[in-house]
């Protein structure tokens, strides 16, 4: 959580930036290139394949290094529910600096500007929100009141365990729950710890039928 100065100081900075009047026409994608690391053998049959977006901001301090780090730990964790993350692309965008932060209206509207193949990550600077979590998943269930956010997850700078905190949220995204639990060791505790990386068999079976009926995962073929 945050204190109350931290939040006062990033309203304030956030009014700031809005007050510049910078035409959101100015959000694009301005570089596109592909994480190595999924993998190039043969996915086997009754594999889910999983394709990750990620996105990180020009004026940002997060780094392609620490991305693809991100995304390659992650799929070693969602690898145990039998899906495999087969292609995974970072893209970096040119926004004004309020598209920095994640908020539920600044980041619809960043949204209604940038067509982005789902699941989507955004890396961003630190959260508007209240409370102020590290990370935040968006599946359909919770998006009702905000359908652009659909199927999203937004990663704030500092978050700790990075691998943990992506594969944790990418599992509420693609089970389509916020759902948490208190068995030791699990993935899906409140607090992401390397300790923390298991999944069980209802967990993995909800993450791939959801996925899967949601479009997010694909079966291979044969």
């Amino acid at each position: 959580m945050r204190s109350g100065a931290a939040r006062i100081a990033l309203a304030l900075t956030l009014l700031a930036c809005s007050s510049i009047g910078i035409s959101a026409d100015t959000i694009r994608v301005v570089d596109t290139r592909t994480i190595d690391g999924p993998p190039r053998a043969p996915v086997p049959s009754g594999t889910l394949e999983l394709k990750l977006y990620t996105h990180i901001f020009n004026g940002s301090h997060w780094t392609p290094e620490q991305v693809e780090k991100a995304v390659l730990g992650s799929a070693q964790l969602l690898a145990q529910c039998g899906i495999a993350v087969t292609g995974a692309e970072l893209r970096v965008i040119e926004a004004p600096p309020e598209y920095l932060y994640y908020d539920t209206p600044v980041s619809r509207e960043l949204l209604r500007h940038l067509k982005t193949p789902r699941p989507a990550v955004f890396f961003v600077e630190d959260t508007h929100a209240d409370p102020a979590f590290d990370a935040e998943a968006i599946g359909l269930a919770n998006a009702r009141r905000r359908p652009e956010l659909a199927n999203t997850v937004w990663v704030a700078r500092g978050a700790r365990d990075l691998p943990y905190a992506l594969a944790h949220e990418l599992v509420h995204v693609l089970s389509d729950s916020g759902a948490h639990t208190t068995k030791a060791g699990n993935l899906m505790r409140d607090e992401t710890a390397p300790g923390n990386s298991r999944l069980d068999a209802a967990q993995c079976e909800r993450m791939r039928v959801h996925g899967e009926a949601n479009g997010l995962l694909r079966r291979a073929k044969p």
